[in-house]
């Protein structure tokens, strides 16, 4: 089953983190990817900078585009993958194992991909 894997954390607390732990970080990132090479259906990506993005929503006399996420939440997305497994049980095993989660406020969700697009017919 496909699974898209959404990487989250808190900017502010991003901020304060030294650079040679960063540094680390994705170190130990990329051998993550590496190492699960076989479970990503697609490598995925990291995002720029929240301050980078664009949000097109719902306005009353039509799309309003405004500059950020629209989300309420504090903590943004920095990246994605699309992992292949056979179930969430696999999934959650695979995420946990994400090296940024000793981090504080980093978090991994984890969604189902729809995959069948038949049950949408009328």
């Amino acid at each position: 089953m496909k699974y898209v894997i959404m990487f989250t954390s808190d900017p502010e607390t991003d901020a304060q983190i030294p650079a040679e732990q960063l540094q680390e970080d994705y170190a130990r990132i990329y051998q993550w990817f590496t190492d699960n090479a076989d479970k990503m259906a697609d490598g995925g990506a990291e995002l720029q900078s929240v301050t980078t993005a664009t949000t097109v929503t719902y306005g009353a006399d039509g799309p309003v585009v405004v500059d950020g996420p629209f989300s309420e939440a504090r903590e943004v997305i920095g990246g994605f993958a699309i992992i292949d497994v056979p179930d969430l049980d696999a999934a959650i095993a695979l995420v946990k194992t994400w090296p940024s989660l000793t981090i504080p406020s980093t978090s991994v969700e984890i969604r189902p991909m729809v995959t069948d697009y038949d049950q949408f017919e009328p």
